[in-house]
């Protein structure tokens, strides 16, 4: 087991851990009793209940443990100059929950002058927390068991990690500069876990990605060694009056 201290330097980490567990009760008995076959309307969808009652209980647990502004793909906030401010996805992987495949996140993150400062990123199905932070660590929370994740360098192959849903052209070019590699998949924020567990070395995005897509899990990848920049090799940031993310790519230790 970790030592207490290294848990401590995350806020509020508590609270956060329990609202997850929470939220994905609720999400997941909306993922179970809907059946993939049938056609709903936009107002009944199985995916919009679960967002909007995950995103409902996530604002209602910051707002009671902060004065924190918050920004959510399902709220009404989509920008502030406060320094500091929770960025909040309460349901990532569309296709993969329609699919029901199991790949989806819920994903906190708290900014801090334009960074992420910590990350939670919790897997429903799972029951799996990763969070972590940059000059914090990372960790992985599973089955009552917490460890601490690295990001690994290459070793034989280059393991590179691609979107299950979203795999384009551009990125198939990108792709094409390797000679011998491996190729992953998996959907939603897992994809940057799998950087900071080791178990991918790259992962590039070079499609369309919104703020609270990536800020948790950017803060998990930083935490575990990991770098999360753009094309021109400039660290992620945030905090833009346009929520949209350039292209970026994913990196252990490379």
């Amino acid at each position: 087991m970790l030592k207490n201290d290294k848990i401590r330097q995350f806020e509020f980490y508590n609270e956060i851990s329990v609202c997850l567990e929470q939220c994905s009760q609720k999400i997941i008995e909306i993922y179970e009793s809907f059946d993939e076959n049938v056609e709903y309307k936009d107002d009944k969808s199985p995916l919009t209940q679960a967002d909007l009652e995950s995103h409902e209980h996530i604002s209602a647990l910051l707002s009671s443990i902060s004065n924190y502004p918050i920004i959510s793909e399902e709220g009404n906030l989509k920008y502030t100059n406060e320094p500091k401010y929770w960025l909040v996805d309460p349901l990532d992987g569309t296709k993969e929950f329609i699919n029901k495949n199991g790949e989806f996140t819920v994903n906190i993150a708290l900014i801090e002058n334009n960074y992420p400062i910590q990350g939670f990123v919790y897997v429903p199905k799972d029951k799996t927390l990763f969070f972590g932070g940059h000059n914090k660590g990372s960790f992985k929370l599973s089955h009552n068991n917490i460890k601490e994740i690295f990001a690994k360098s290459p070793t034989d192959k280059l393991k590179i990690v691609t979107s299950r849903s979203h795999l384009n052209e551009t990125t198939r070019n990108f792709l094409s500069q390797f000679n011998d590699f491996d190729i992953l998949q998996a959907g939603s924020s897992l994809k940057f876990c799998m950087i900071a567990e080791g178990l991918a070395d790259l992962y590039p995005r070079l499609g369309p990605t919104s703020e609270w897509d990536t800020a948790a899990a950017q803060a998990v990848v930083e935490g575990a060694g990991g770098s999360v920049k753009d094309l021109s090799g400039v660290r992620l940031q945030y905090s833009k009056k346009e929520i949209l993310n350039p292209h970026f790519i994913v990196r252990g230790k490379i």
